[in-house]
């Protein structure tokens, strides 16, 4: 491609064919070398990578920097504009909790987020009544990768859990904090999920443990002062199938175990008044029924999909009695509404919904029954629900912003219905919102349905064709992709992008039937309507075919490699950030973190022939195929647990290989971070400005 000039010969990974025989059908790999057999031991310590893929990765990193040589200028400006739009010394608005405040902030060219309270009535803008708790940039110091995964403070506020992963792994560790003194406990706990439930003494709390495969399979009780092997096994689970996690209730008189793969769910309760005692079930699984529990005085309130209720209803049970036979529904089913959440307290029930893509949050008075709703009337826009940390109140918190309006934080009365603004976000470098424009529009699909697309772009935007396009995708797990405001994207609009958002099958933008279209047998769906809100843009002249750069990460990543297989002329350039594309391979591997649990979501090609061949028919990895793919950058994550790297490395030897084009195709491997990419919030930015600067230079704007 002629926007890439007088490139040196790139990088020919070797091949070293694996054959796999399943179901009386034989494969062969030529690039599965490429995965680590030490990969869990190399997760804690990446030194110990085996130095040919090492090489290999390297060289790689090697041929993509010479690629973007000459977009350096730009990354550099586009990261400038977009570091400029961020309030640099930015703080929360604290929570109120008890006699304190908590919240977050930030200084001036700090990366991480310090944690802090005041007095619970106190002015936030008083740094002499603040207290820092935890002092993230502190805590990151010599470190190439440092993420934290939040602090939470015990009932009696004397001490907090804070967490860390300091490779990118996701493997948490876990110390204890004295409020008082500011420093730390001699407690270390390792290889956890990233947080922990207090009891309500403060004494002990509890936590989920990763094992040797990263999944969260154990629950412990941990009493301070106390080494890690001393501590309380309190629930194990025994199916590799099913992701786990602990939580409390606001009353502190459960600990939640919340047990669940994709479609199905459990929960047992443990109550702190006996700690000691077995965790309760509540409803046993059942394949395909979902539930939540959410604490509301005298019972629970469960939202699920039991008894046909596709798109949730919400129930409630006495809190000395959940089990399913004493559920009674209180929030009726209605087809086409998803209910996304819900919260329970002391006065009132609440819940956040979904119809027809956009998102309302609905208020019950727990006594009279009355309703009422909090909406608004952009054409498209998000909806946060913050709740409260407290059950006594009246006052809860959400948030509010669309493609151009910056983030409004509102705390609401729910039973005056007043809105307070407390925060909108401030762009330092300036923002017009009567500058841009945000669309909502409807693609047709292959089989008649409407596939949701919105859109930003400055008003001066020529809509004649000419103008490039960066269309953006996910589709998986039911996640919506919520049309939000984001500042980062305001550098490709300003360059006369349209930047749109495929709300394709897979996600629940439309419902949960939504979700259901796009996965298993029908998940081909996801990919064609990308296709074809790719067609719809070309059609309406927003922009052409070949100005699109398609972008996704992860299951949209997936997606990425799914249409470079499928349309290829339809797309200037494709960005697969840690794309999911060696689907069959990994959904074959038991010992992988993720496989066992995602085989709802995808299908078990281990034990069903059917499923084998239906993955095996859109994986991406397994669909290259000799023809002319445009240009890819393809990026992972050294220690990534969830899309390993060495699915992006497979992918992109492959492709180099089949490729009748001369575009190239490009490698990003981040040799100190896992699936999340950089974890400073400017590192970050750091890989965005250079993502879009791919983009652009595709569609020879550089």
């Amino acid at each position: 491609m002629s926007v890439f000039k007088n490139l040196p010969t790139p990088p020919s990974a070797a091949k070293k064919p694996v054959s796999d025989a399943r179901h009386g059908i034989t494969r062969s790999d030529d690039y599965a070398w490429l995965r680590a057999d030490n990969w869990q031991a190399m997760f804690k310590d990446p030194s110990i990578l085996d130095p040919e893929i090492r090489r290999h990765l390297e060289a790689e990193n090697a041929y993509m920097n010479v690629a973007m040589e000459d977009t350096k200028p730009l990354q550099k400006t586009l990261f400038a504009e977009m570091r400029g739009r961020i309030k640099e010394d930015d703080s929360s608005v604290p929570m109120k909790n008890g006699a304190h405040a908590y919240g977050t902030f930030f200084v001036t060219g700090g990366e991480q987020p310090r944690y802090f309270r005041i007095p619970r009535d106190g002015d936030v803008k008083d740094e002499t009544i603040r207290t820092v708790l935890l002092n993230g940039d502190k805590e990151a110091v010599g470190k190439s990768y440092f993420r934290l995964a939040g602090l939470d403070h015990s009932t009696d506020h004397s001490r907090a859990i804070w967490g860390y992963d300091d490779r990118g792994s996701e493997f948490f560790t876990l110390r204890v904090r004295d409020l008082a003194t500011g420093q730390d406990m001699p407690d270390v706990i390792e290889n956890t999920g990233g947080g922990g439930v207090w009891a309500p003494d403060g004494k002990s709390f509890f936590y989920s443990a990763l094992d040797e495969n990263h999944r969260p399979s154990k629950v412990f009780h941990h009493f301070i002062g106390t080494p890690q092997s001393e501590d309380r096994l309190v629930y194990e689970e025994k199916d590799a199938g099913f992701f786990m996690s602990v939580g409390g209730s606001l009353l502190d008189d459960f600990i939640f175990i919340d047990i669940h793969d994709h479609e199905t769910s459990e929960y047992r309760l443990l109550s702190t008044k006996d700690m000691t005692a077995e965790p309760k079930l509540v409803a046993k699984r059942q394949e395909g029924i979902e539930y939540t529990l959410t604490e509301g005085g005298d019972v629970f309130y469960i939202l699920t999909n039991d008894g046909g209720a596709k798109d949730f209803k919400i129930m409630e049970a006495p809190v000395d009695n959940p089990a399913k036979e004493s559920w009674r529904e209180v929030v009726p089913h209605k087809a086409g509404t998803l209910i996304i959440n819900h919260m329970a307290y002391a006065r009132h029930l609440l819940w956040l919904e979904r119809k027809d893509g956009l998102p309302q949050i609905i208020i019950r008075d727990r006594k009279t029954g009355e309703e009422h709703a909090i909406a608004f009337a952009e054409e498209a826009y998000s909806l946060g629900l913050q709740g409260a940390a407290e059950y006594d109140t009246d006052v809860i918190r959400f948030s509010y912003s669309s493609m151009t309006t910056p983030s409004q934080l509102y705390d609401y009365n729910m039973t005056t219905r007043e809105r307070t603004l407390l925060k909108t976000q401030e762009v330092p470098s300036g923002h017009n919102p009567d500058d841009y424009v945000t669309r909502r529009v409807f693609a047709p699909a292959w089989d008649g349905e409407q596939v949701p697309a919105t859109l930003l772009y400055r008003k001066d935007t020529p809509l004649d064709g000419s103008a490039p396009c960066l269309l953006y995708g996910y589709g998986a797990y039911g996640i919506s992709i919520p049309a939000g405001f984001n500042t980062n994207c305001l550098s490709l609009a300003d360059r006369g992008f349209v930047y749109a958002i495929a709300h394709v099958r897979g996600g629940k933008d439309k419902g949960f039937a939504w979700y259901e279209n796009g996965k298993m047998t029908f998940k081909t769906n996801t990919f064609k309507d990308f296709i074809a809100a790719a067609d719809y843009l070309n059609q309406q002249k927003f922009t052409s075919y070949a100005k699109i750069v398609a972008e996704g990460g992860s299951a949209g990543g997936m997606l990425m490699g799914a249409v470079a297989n499928m349309a290829p002329e339809k797309f200037a350039g494709v960005i697969a950030a840690v794309p999911f594309v060696d689907v069959l391979n990994t959904m074959l591997d038991d010992s992988l973190p993720l496989t066992p649990p995602e085989w709802p979501e995808w299908g078990n090609p281990i034990e069903s022939r059917e499923d084998y061949e239906q993955i095996a028919s859109y994986s991406p990895y397994d669909n290259v195929s000799e023809k002319a793919y445009p240009p890819i950058l393809a990026l992972g994550g050294l220690t990534d647990p969830r899309v390993t790297y060495w699915e992006p490395a497979k992918w992109v030897a492959k492709l180099r290989d089949k490729t009748t084009s001369a575009a190239p195709i490009l490698l990003k491997t981040n040799m100190d971070a896992g699936h999340g990419g950089a974890a400073g919030r400017f590192q970050r930015l750091e890989e965005i400005a250079f993502e879009y600067a791919f983009a652009i230079k595709v569609v020879g704007k550089v």
